[in-house]
């Protein structure tokens, strides 16, 4: 019997989230769920999962290009240097979200970020700490974890914001540091492989 939680194309079984549309089916396939390193990219990803909070993923990844430009790249360093000028620039970008909440919060987050990379020598270290130890059955409906419940209060300590537990989930799940693709979708087996070969 096919699962509810999964679509198929004709010849490969995918998540069923992603649907039809060729920009969802092609982040499903290159990116979610595979581990991610690099600590601009991960900055990146809970950002933008902070941005996406009452909105569509698929909202923020079609607008995902235009928050890069605005952003400058996400990179750590620079977006921590921006300032008030920034803020109204953005606030006038139609190309991404206009929330001067979650804007400063990117900033202000950017900040915090440069903390705990001194602190644990690179952001990557600091989030993978909080690989859960053991694998979970599969579950579509889960949207929080003790882990990403921690990982929420700890962030919140360090001064970040919109990083409640579901959003912390859906990074984790995101940057692969859990494997929610249906056991049955064609990229379950390669995020297994992917992390296998994975060093934080």
């Amino acid at each position: 019997m096919a699962s509810k939680f999964l679509i198929n194309d004709g010849d490969t079984n995918r998540c069923w989230w992603c649907g039809s549309d060729q920009q969802y089916v092609a982040y499903h396939d290159s990116e979610w769920g595979y581990p991610v390193k690099d600590d601009n990219r991960l900055f990146e990803k809970i950002c933008l999962e902070g941005f996406q909070a009452g909105l569509s993923w698929l909202t923020i990844l079609r607008k995902r290009e235009n928050f890069r430009a605005a952003f400058a790249g996400f990179d750590i360093n620079k977006v921590a240097a921006f300032g008030k000028r920034d803020v109204n620039r953005m606030l006038k970008d139609s190309g991404i979200v206009r929330h001067r909440g979650k804007i400063e919060s990117t900033i202000n987050n950017a900040k915090r970020a440069l903390e705990a990379i001194e602190e644990h020598k690179s952001l990557s270290q600091f989030f993978w700490s909080y690989e859960p130890a053991r694998k979970r059955k599969f579950d579509a409906k889960r949207a929080f974890t003790d882990e990403s419940r921690q990982l929420s209060k700890d962030l919140k300590k360090l001064g970040w914001s919109f990083v409640g537990p579901t959003t912390c989930y859906a990074f984790m799940q995101a940057m692969g540091m859990v494997n929610d693709h249906h056991p049955k979708c064609a990229n379950f087996a390669k995020a297994v492989r992917l992390r296998k070969k994975f060093k934080p």
